[in-house]
């Protein structure tokens, strides 16, 4: 039952690593609007593909504030979210299957 444990173990470890970095990819996000960055850089363009397809379903939802994009703060609360209590809980289940 060890190793069924060590798997999600690692698994709650992986996922909050993931979470992780597309956390630092949002920020990048935002940094990057707000120096108005070349749009044809090719990095611009990998963080904004990455990026758009989280936050465009959650700009049209919320309501317009003036020119201020409040859904990379949605998306990082989300994130937290997750990496708290998925990945803590599948660390737990792991520990409590016996990993080591």
């Amino acid at each position: 039952m060890f190793v069924l444990g060590n798997f999600f173990v690692a698994l709650g470890y992986v996922i909050q690593a993931v979470l992780t970095i597309y956390m630092w990819i949002i920020i990048a996000r935002v940094v990057i609007s707000w120096v108005n960055a070349d749009p044809y850089n090719q990095i611009v363009m990998i963080i904004r593909g990455a990026t758009d397809p989280v936050l465009f379903p959650i700009q049209r939802r919320l309501p317009p504030m003036g020119g201020l994009d409040l859904s990379p703060i949605v998306v990082l609360l989300v994130i937290l979210f997750l990496q708290v209590f998925l990945g803590n809980s599948l660390i737990q289940i792991g520990y409590s299957l016996g990993a080591k």
